[in-house]
């Protein structure tokens, strides 16, 4: 039978725990991530959203708490009464936060007994992605996935600040709404007190700000759910969440420099990279004439080139059949190519014209 906190209150976190907490008495509480048994002393790595510290059990100090211990297995839950104290020199874990402390326990309640789990919770694991989504309880307590709770915390509590900051209102719109002709197709909710309609789950909070807009709320936002029923994606998910805000009485400008300060603030703060404003700028003729797309990495480095100026007057019937008919002929160098074989050129080539390219002619310079 498990055993209850009773008027146990946990005094720190595993991971939190370091050389200034020396000689405090502690009570942590969380899941076995391993255990040791070395003779008369058990070792338990205790982990929580912080990560983990390790546990030591002696038999000669508290042989109850020690008899305890050999019993427990991986993802119990306990809590545990110790003191900090500090590891032997030749034991010390350089590769931990508290790899220089250890807790010696003096007593232990097993609050919840586990099953062997299906995989090991941690991050460096092989374990296929439909196990991890079946147990996803399990996959969340790995310290990337609560690194990553923290992080989308700390963005959101950022941007509500700065936008707070520069007199903005968050205002949550309405989940349940009516169809409209948006970019994709509605999740559709039955409704109960009108037999045969429906709710449509909103694409965005499209209508709802302007509304707001017009009402005289003159600088909206809202970290908000949105939904489409549509395929995925590599940058989307039929449910996703995006920063949404709108403005009155400003133009194109105004909102750019609002999203480049939020920006910065961001990549500072949750990075540490220091990044400056105003970013440059490309228009679109300027994006996809030199990088062939409107979202373009501008470290790609190999742009394309317009060459149709050097081919107006040639006799290549390809090229010029392109130019007389209003196209035009771009090139692009790719460094160290000299070497692709007949078959990758010719790979090369149809994924060109997937694209919407009307074919693809190469000319090896050798170094």
């Amino acid at each position: 039978m498990a055993d209850t906190l009773g008027n146990w209150k946990r005094t720190h976190y595993c991971g939190q725990l370091r050389n200034v907490h020396l000689g405090q008495d502690v009570v942590l509480m969380g899941w076995v991530q391993k255990r040791r048994d070395h003779g008369g002393v058990t070792f338990i790595d205790l982990r929580d959203r912080y990560w983990i510290v390790q546990i030591a059990f002696d038999n000669n100090r508290n042989p109850q708490a020690h008899e305890q211990a050999h019993q427990l297995r991986g993802e119990y839950v306990i809590a545990v009464c110790g003191k900090v104290e500090t590891r032997p020199a030749d034991t010390v874990n350089t590769n931990l936060p508290t790899g220089g402390i250890e807790i010696s326990a003096y007593r232990l309640k097993v609050l919840s007994r586990a099953q062997t789990p299906p995989f090991m919770v941690e991050d460096n694991t092989d374990t296929s992605e439909d196990l991890r989504l079946r147990y996803r309880y399990l996959d969340l307590r790995r310290p990337k996935m609560q690194d990553i709770f923290r992080l989308r915390h700390r963005l959101c509590q950022l941007v509500r600040g700065y936008l707070d900051g520069e007199d903005f209102l968050e205002i949550e719109t309405p989940v349940l709404t009516k169809s409209t002709p948006e970019g994709a197709r509605d999740y559709l909710v039955p409704s109960r007190v009108n037999p045969g309609h429906f709710f449509a789950l909103p694409q965005s909070p499209q209508l709802f700000k302007q509304l707001l807009m017009a009402s005289g709320c003159d600088k909206y936002f809202q970290i908000v759910k949105c939904f489409r029923d549509e395929d995925l994606r590599a940058d989307r998910q039929p449910e996703f969440t995006q920063i949404d805000l709108e403005m009155s009485f400003v133009d194109q400008d105004d909102i750019i420099t609002l999203i480049e300060k939020m920006q910065a603030l961001i990549w500072q703060e949750l990075k540490g990279i220091k990044i400056s404003a105003p970013f440059s700028r490309l228009s679109y003729r300027e994006a996809v004439s030199r990088f062939g797309t409107d979202k373009p990495d501008t470290r790609f480095g190999m742009e394309l080139k317009d060459l149709s100026d050097i081919f107006t007057d040639c006799k290549f019937r390809v090229f010029a059949q392109v130019l007389s008919g209003g196209g035009i002929i771009n090139g692009i160098c790719v460094p160290a190519a000299a070497d692709f074989s007949r078959k990758k050129l010719d790979d090369l080539t149809r994924y060109a014209q997937e694209l919407g390219a009307g074919g693809l002619v190469w000319i090896k310079i050798p170094a």
